[in-house]
């Protein structure tokens, strides 16, 4: 499966993105699908998957509330949804899928899949 991830943007504090996945080569509903984010001398750290059902979601603690994962099926994308933006954002941001399972992994090493990133700057 490819990924090709795109949406991010300059944004001031408090603004909003989506940011886009689109998933191409193999059955959309085979993957649960993620996002994780890397800014500079930091890890990648992991933001929010979905099922590849769309009926079961999990984030980071530090995005609850803010940021909404989501999948349409018809166009074979999976959606971050990104609101009150802040500084702490800022990141490229990286798409990932994993052959489903029963599990809304965390951790970079369980996705076998990544998108190219997509830089998010929050202006304060």
């Amino acid at each position: 499966v490819q990924l090709q991830a795109s949406g991010g943007g300059l944004v001031q504090a408090g603004g909003s993105l989506r940011l886009s996945c689109k998933f191409s080569g193999r059955a959309f509903s085979s993957y649960d699908g993620g996002w994780f984010r890397q800014a500079p001398g930091v890890e990648r750290e992991f933001v929010a998957a979905v099922s590849w059902s769309g009926g079961r979601t999990n984030y980071a603690d530090s995005v609850k509330g803010r940021f909404t994962i989501s999948r349409d099926s018809d166009k074979n994308t999976v959606y971050l949804q990104m609101n009150s933006l802040n500084a702490e954002d800022t990141a490229v941001y990286y798409c990932a899928a994993r052959l489903r399972g029963g599990t809304l992994y965390t951790a970079p090493n369980r996705y076998n899949y990544w998108g190219q990133g997509t830089q998010v700057t929050v202006s304060s």
